[in-house]
């Protein structure tokens, strides 16, 4: 099994970490046991210098950093790799649709993927001569969505077209403010070629399985993160060959025998998870934005309209709907949280530092010890308290605060006051 992150920024993205450079990747992704990463941002031009000049081939259509830009230990980080794994990377970007049609203008995001770096500089060239891509990561495009996949499907059929985030109130495919309702009305003719989207950070695969529609996607989730410790935060579990190939073929035929669960976020941590307006402190659950007819109560000015109400509005199943060829997730909580909860100081002071970064000396990498690790062998490398922690993060043990208008939802794990007869349990 592997696990892969297939949406990232690089350090050319706005508000984005500085570290967001191959090297950095390459070493977390190794902590957090991601074997698979996106590299982002393919089209900006001055990252896909660095990209032709630090990668080189691995598997068909992957690639693996350079040994000479490896590196076991990054600057203000007190770990050292006492044993390298080679992460693969894979060329993805995300591209900002922004356009008009019918009378209103619609913003969609969506990741690009490409088996090579030569088909990647086609597509910088096509786009290069209409747009400014040294403007951003992730350039704006005029570009009507549906224009964007037959452009890419003109360079090459074997990329892949990805509606990223699909729930988002302002960027997506479905999203209350800029989205369409149905997919077939953004991409017309074109959506043959979009059998996979992601899910985003405040919607899961249970939420989407309520829309038959998207019976026939194979729905992802990534990271779409801006800083190397964010990494693998949302990620695919696969049992398969490492190509692209083989990815391109696990997603455009919903194999459940290769493509085993996503990891998710709790999907109220996310900044769009219910109706809020950020400026008033207001955020509602569906069931009472909808009574107030989507007016803030504060100012009587319209509300943002979150994930969990524009998925309801969409939707033509019940809640808790579960389609019988789904792929299965799991929700997870990162593991610096789960040690900031439980001993009470913030996530990068230097007691959580030393206690992640043991744990990860003892077990390998985050996700082993998130999804894998008993109960009875964390309990011999950290506190007590700690390990009921992530047991109880695995089991969906936590306090939940939905994300609104932007802010982020907290999920707490349920604070543990360890008694010696649970300590017992935990063996």
């Amino acid at each position: 099994m592997f696990l892969a992150d297939f949406h990232i920024h690089s350090k050319y993205s706005r508000a984005t970490s500085k570290q967001m450079d191959l090297e950095c990747l390459n070493f977390w992704a190794q902590l957090k046991g991601i074997k698979l990463i996106s590299t982002g941002d393919f089209t900006h031009p001055q990252w896909f210098s660095e990209l032709s000049k630090k990668l080189e081939p691995a598997e068909p259509g992957l690639f693996v950093l350079k040994k000479e830009y490896r590196k076991n230990q990054i600057e203000n980080v007190p770990y050292i790799i006492s044993k390298p794994e080679t992460v693969r990377f894979i060329l993805t970007t995300e591209l900002s649709s922004i356009y008009s049609k019918h009378g209103k203008t619609y913003r969609i995001h969506n990741l690009i993927f490409a088996p090579s770096l030569k088909i990647v500089e086609e597509i910088n060239a096509n786009l290069g001569w209409e747009f400014n891509l040294k403007s951003d990561g992730r350039p704006i495009l005029g570009l009507d969505a549906k224009d964007l996949v037959k452009r890419i499907m003109g360079i090459s059929k074997e990329c892949m077209v990805v509606p990223s985030h699909i729930w988002t109130p302002w960027f997506s495919l479905f999203g209350s403010r800029s989205g369409f309702d149905r997919l077939e009305e953004c991409y017309e003719e074109y959506s043959k070629y979009i059998y996979a989207a992601e899910t985003g950070l405040s919607s899961d695969p249970q939420m989407n399985w309520r829309l038959s529609a998207l019976d026939k996607i194979t729905l992802i989730s990534n990271s779409d993160s801006h800083s190397p410790r964010r990494i693998g935060r949302e990620a695919n579990a696969f049992n398969s060959k490492m190509s692209y190939n083989e990815i391109k073929d696990i997603l455009k035929t919903k194999d459940k025998k290769r493509f085993l669960f996503t990891v998710e976020f709790f999907p109220e941590e996310g900044k769009y998870h219910w109706d809020g307006h950020s400026n008033c402190n207001v955020s509602l659950p569906p069931k009472k934005s909808k009574a107030k007819n989507d007016i803030c109560p504060v100012c009587n000015r319209a509300l943002t309209v979150g994930v969990l109400h524009r998925v309801d509005d969409l939707a033509d199943r019940p809640e808790g709907f579960k389609p019988d060829n789904r792929i299965p997730f799991k929700n997870m909580i990162p593991l610096e949280e789960i040690i900031s909860d439980t001993v009470g100081v913030g996530v990068g002071t230097k007691t959580v530092n030393g206690k992640y970064f043991e744990l990860i000396r003892s077990h390998k990498n985050e996700f082993e010890i998130l999804l894998n690790v008993s109960g009875a062998d964390l309990i011999k490398t950290t506190t007590p308290e700690i390990a009921q922690s992530i047991i109880n993060a695995r089991n969906g043990r936590v306090e939940i605060k939905p994300g609104y208008d932007g802010v982020y939802g907290e999920v707490k794990v349920k604070n543990p006051k360890i008694k010696k007869k649970e300590q017992e349990s935990l063996f």
